[in-house]
């Protein structure tokens, strides 16, 4: 009898992952000096309307903050934790709020001294957002408005 499943693995049917990036023209470090400061996301993060601090450290990994987000009529506070801090490098965060999953920030220095900005997100949405069908519908929205925050970003950055 054969025993692997008729359909894909959990993991398979449930990926969600979004992915945006742009280039900055200045160095990871001009873009790092920026982005590492975490309270400071709510400017050029449309979704994000306040980020409150829940650790006595507002950087490094395992830095925790609640983050208020809003897409549209959608409303919802984001729990995360710092799980990686390479300066001028990576921030990586875990969602672990009714939201969950990985995200993360990858800087890439390019040959003419500017950076490539790339944010990565794998999320799980809660059957009351709709689950795995919520996630699908959500990805082109998310992806959207990242790509707008990036475009805030890199134009916050060079100025």
């Amino acid at each position: 009898m054969n025993s692997s499943p008729a359909y894909p693995a959990a993991t398979e049917l449930n990926h969600r992952a979004v992915v945006v990036a742009t280039v900055i023209d200045r160095s990871p470090a001009e873009v790092w000096a920026d982005v590492r400061d975490i309270s400071s996301h709510v400017e050029w993060m449309q979704d994000a309307v306040a980020i409150r601090f829940l650790s006595d450290h507002w950087e490094g990994p395992g830095t925790r903050f609640e983050c208020d987000t809003k897409i549209g009529p959608f409303s919802l506070t984001d729990v995360m934790e710092i799980t990686s801090w390479q300066g001028d490098r990576r921030m990586g965060v875990r969602h672990v709020g009714l939201v969950e999953g990985t995200g993360e920030f990858t800087l890439t220095e390019l040959a003419d001294g500017r950076t490539e900005f790339r944010w990565e997100e794998d999320l799980t949405f809660p059957w009351w957002m709709g689950g795995s069908f919520g996630a699908f519908v959500a990805r082109p929205v998310l992806r959207s408005i990242w790509k707008q925050n990036l475009a805030r970003l890199k134009e916050r950055i060079e100025r």
